[in-house]
């Protein structure tokens, strides 16, 4: 959706505080916050209160909660009360100055009619989400940049193991290689089945499972290292055989036709791909977005300016991050770099997937 002209919002910005937030949103009047806003530690995710001051320039006529992962490009209305339109407004407006590229708004008390008023599309609700996971029941997005992002589906791994499966599942439905019906947890078990390293998997093994399952998807394996991955956590004994396993998918790939890129894949590469509406399967590292250190697969399906748009399948509710955050997220080009050099050698894995042959 194009950018709407906004008229210039005097808003106020204040972090908010579990024991202080309250009493400064009791200025707007009979309002009390949600339990939700205190019901989980969004410290990790910066929270703030986004603020219009009433005629008086005392109480406040509007305020909005917002928050956003780390490292990213995007703002996220969790709620907004008082005059909503003013509050949404004043939210974008802060997110223009910090030059972002999108501002989300979850759907708990958002009417639609007032989210299409500000701009905002609404999301396509997730397919599925793991059994823990918490979010509203729908979302909406408003970009910040001239032309359109296309939407795949949301699909959040059902396992804390099957993240590089439902990466490629995803790509697959996006491109319509995958019919609707045919992506479900047992589509997310089997191709997990077929790559996996257990419980993780790894560059090689996901891309030759992609092959098996489409054979008419051009896939290439990016991977700039000879060493077996993923390994590094595990006792001698257990790296042992699993290194095998990892020799396995390589001889696999061979006789499959999967190429092995040994360069390292650049964010110029990455971008080229994507501007060829291809695929990537990006390995990366969890610890900047969740504060975890734990290796987790990706899809980068689009590119805007200053940013890639990703497909996260997994989301943190103990931090009051919800699928709204992780679909259709936008990850700046620098903090993608940073994000996917993994282990003591920064090595990169990822696997492209090319538009299907006829």
């Amino acid at each position: 959706m194009p950018p709407q002209q906004e008229t210039p919002v005097n808003s106020i910005v204040v972090p908010f505080e579990t024991d202080t937030s309250p009493d400064l949103l009791r200025r707007l009047g009979r309002h009390e916050v949600p339990e939700r806003w205190r019901a989980a530690d969004r410290s990790a995710h910066a929270p703030h209160l986004v603020a219009v001051p009433g005629d008086d320039g005392e109480d406040w006529a509007a305020a909005a909660l917002v928050t956003a992962r780390p490292h990213t490009a995007y703002l996220k209305i969790v709620d907004a009360v008082g005059d909503v339109s003013a509050a949404v407004g004043a939210v974008v407006a802060h997110a223009r100055r910090h030059k972002l590229a999108q501002v989300k708004w979850e759907g708990w008390t958002a009417r639609p009619e007032d989210a299409a008023a500000a701009g905002f599309a609404p999301l396509r609700p997730p397919l599925a989400q793991a059994e823990d996971a918490a979010g509203p029941a729908t979302g909406y997005v408003r970009w910040l940049h001239d032309g359109t992002v296309p939407e795949p589906p949301y699909y959040g791994q059902t396992t804390h193991f099957t993240c590089g499966a439902v990466t490629a599942l995803v790509a697959q439905a996006h491109v319509g290689t995958l019919p609707g019906e045919g992506f479900d947890r047992r589509a997310e078990l089997t191709l997990w089945r077929d790559a996996t390293n257990f419980p993780a998997c790894e560059p090689v093994g996901l891309g030759v499972a992609v092959r098996r399952a489409w054979p008419s998807s051009p896939v290439t394996v990016h991977l700039d290292t000879d060493r077996p991955v993923l390994l590094d956590h595990l006792p001698e004994k257990e790296q042992e055989w699993r290194a095998l396993l990892q020799d396995a998918s390589r001889a696999d790939a061979g006789r499959a036709g999967v190429p092995i890129d040994p360069t390292r894949l650049s964010m110029t590469a990455l971008r080229d791909a994507l501007g060829r509406r291809e695929h990537v399967l990006l390995l990366l590292s969890l610890a900047r977005m969740q504060g975890f250190e734990v290796p987790h697969w990706v899809l980068c399906h689009a590119a805007v300016p200053g940013a890639v748009v990703i497909e996260d399948p997994w989301a943190d509710a103990a931090t009051g991050d919800t699928w709204v955050d992780a679909h259709l997220l936008p990850v700046p080009d620098p903090s993608l770099d940073t994000m996917s050099a993994l282990s003591a050698d920064g090595f990169r894995g990822a696997v492209t997937i090319g538009r299907p042959r006829p």
